[in-house]
């Protein structure tokens, strides 16, 4: 699998944003399909850090009601990253 069609997105949430400025996470969704080592090259590759530890899961697809209608969400893949101290992933461009 090619690294740009690993992650698809960086996933920017109050947690996520606690997790970089404490702990060196980043969370991204990535394509369903893509293990943790898929997951692994392509953040090293992209963001030229060390990778120390990869976490992924599934999250289910939802369902939701509007008004009398009812739908879903789409099921997701998401990735929590943790890079070594001494790198930095500062900014999510070129992802």
């Amino acid at each position: 699998m090619k690294i740009h069609q690993v992650i698809r997105r960086p996933l920017i949430t109050e947690k996520s944003t606690i997790g970089r400025e404490e702990h060196n996470l980043a969370t991204f969704a990535v394509n369903p399909d893509a293990t943790k080592h898929d997951i692994r090259r392509a953040v090293e590759e992209l963001f030229k850090v060390e990778v120390v530890d990869v976490r992924a899961m599934r999250q289910p697809r939802k369902t939701k009601r509007v008004g009398g209608t009812t739908g879903h969400k789409a099921a997701r893949k998401k990735a929590i990253v943790k890079h070594a101290d001494r790198h930095s992933i500062a900014s999510f461009e070129g992802v």
